[in-house]
This record gives C-alpha cells, structure tokens and sequence, in this order.
C-alpha cells in the first residue's frame, strides 16, 4: 500500500483507494471462507486447508490496513460491505459450482403420476419405501445424485405434482450407487418422461 501512498494525494488514498482495496480484499476472503466451510461440510478434506490459508492471508493484510487507519469511516464502511458482499459472492459461487451429492426425499400418498418411473427412466437410482403418516399410508421415494442433476429431478418431479412433498439433504459421503450417466438424456419440456439410457453401477433402482 505504500507504493498507492506515492502515487495518489493523502485524501484520494484515504477516501477512495484504502476503502476500495478493504472492500475488494474483504469480498475475496470472505468468499473463499464461504466456499470453505461449505467444502468442510462436503468433506473435501484437501482443499478445504488450501482455501482457509489464502482467507487467513488475506484478511491479515486487511486488518492491519485498517488498525493503521483507525480515524477512516470509510475503511469501516468498507470492511462490513465487504464482508457483507464477499457472503453473497461465496454462495453464488458455490451454487454455480454445484459441488457434492444429495438425498432426495420425496413423500407421496399415491404415485398417479408415476414420479419412481419417471426418475428411474431420466436415469436416476430410485428406492422406495412403504410407510405410514398422520393422513395413512404414503410411499417414500429416495434417490441420491449430484447436486448439478438435481434441477432436473426437482422438473420432473414438479412436473407430475406441484404441490407433492419433498426434501433435500447434503450426503457428506456416498458408497456405491446409481446415478447417471453421459449418455442419460436430461428432462425437459418436451420429453416429460425424461426417458434416458443410464448404467447401472450398483444398487437399488
């Protein structure tokens, strides 16, 4: 930073620089801390380290900038912008990563719709279950698969029933299983059935 001290005059660094460079450092660190605690979650026990020594780095450098300008408003404006941004930023991330596995858990009374089929043929491992709720005997559908399949699973299902009863949980480790392949066509629109070849790993189907 001292380097921005030689070359701008004291109030542009004070005013505009120092506050810019805390918000821009702030929206990293945080970001990566975001993304990290999620790959804790997930049990990507390698890169979780990796990403907590960059976000440890960087935010040293920032909090010493701002214990050396303690008289700056703006830097503290800046700092809580920062992280405010920098969460924000870490989950968009993480959703357009789409990283990890999921359980689906779907809960239904009658399967009109025939939504194990429909899963099933999209390529996905279904399991069912037979049990009993407040309203009687319902079926419970599960099927587990990455979270960048899982909009086309949450279509299909919707699709068939809008108002059907369903949950999704984070798998932190998977053994085996179905899941589905290149080759599965996605669902859409037009192929409602989402009817798709898939490989069948091992399982349940």
């Amino acid at each position: 930073m001292t380097i921005f001290k030689e070359i701008f005059s004291p109030n542009v660094y004070t005013l505009v620089v120092l506050p810019l460079f805390i918000f821009v450092a702030r929206i990293l660190d945080v970001s990566i801390g975001t993304i990290r605690i999620i790959f804790v979650s997930r049990g990507k026990k390698f890169l979780a380290p990796i990403l907590g020594f960059f976000e440890v780095l960087i935010w040293i450098i920032v909090i010493g900038q701002v214990m050396q300008n303690l008289g700056s408003v703006f830097s503290y404006i800046a700092y809580a912008g920062g992280f405010a941004t920098g969460t924000l930023v870490g989950m968009i991330i993480e959703e357009k990563l789409a990283i990890g596995v999921v359980v689906v858990r779907i809960i239904i009374m009658k399967d009109q719709c025939q939504i194990q089929k429909r899963l099933s043929e999209a390529g996905f491992g279904v399991t069912t279950v037979d049990a009993y709720g407040k309203t009687g005997e319902v079926k419970i559908i599960y099927s587990i698969m990455k979270r960048k399949e899982l909009e086309d699973a949450i279509d299909i299902i919707e699709s068939c029933d809008s108002k059907v009863f369903y949950s999704i949980e984070d798998a932190k480790k998977v053994n085996l299983g179905v899941f589905r392949t290149k080759e599965a066509i996605p669902y859409n629109k037009r192929n409602k059935f989402g009817i798709a070849r898939f490989h069948r790993r091992s399982g349940i189907k």
